[in-house]
């Protein structure tokens, strides 16, 4: 929302959202109709601005059991195990966008160390030599070192 539509009130909003529904060309409706949508935005408006009074606090945090020990998680070179569904994965950081989740947010939902891998260190490794290989982390304008000849 913007901060306008913050400012109104609730039988303005309820106005303005009524008035859209009967700008849509596929609407149909008489009178009584618009009537009770616009209560029905009102009333919708209004309970959803007040502030339930039965909390006397935020919400205590969930708490995420994970679906294997974080020693068995990393407990091959060629894998990571996920501490969400307990499945095998070269890395993490897709599979735990798909979940909503940061690296760090899933770090800390488990309680993680922060040095604690995104990626299994065989997939880097394969990663880190194949980048060396066509050249990158060079500095520019660096040749590659020529072998020397043996005498």
């Amino acid at each position: 929302m913007t901060d306008e539509t913050t400012a109104l009130s609730p039988i303005e909003l309820a106005t303005e959202l009524t008035v859209a529904w009967l700008s849509n060309p596929n609407t149909r409706a008489n009178a009584e109709d618009a009537l009770n949508f616009l209560n029905a935005m009102r009333g919708a408006i209004v309970e959803a601005s007040e502030q339930p009074s039965t909390e006397s606090g935020p919400a205590p945090a969930p708490e995420y059991e994970p679906a294997v020990s974080v020693r068995r998680s990393l407990a091959s070179k060629d894998h990571i195990i996920s501490l969400i569904d307990g499945k095998p994965y070269k890395t993490l950081t897709r599979h735990l966008s798909t979940h909503g989740l940061t690296p760090d947010e899933y770090r800390s939902r488990y309680n993680l160390k922060p040095d604690y891998p995104m990626t299994a260190p065989n997939y880097s490794e394969m990663r880190r030599a194949m980048a060396q290989k066509i050249g990158l982390g060079r500095k520019p304008g660096a040749k590659r070192a020529a072998k020397t000849p043996a005498k």
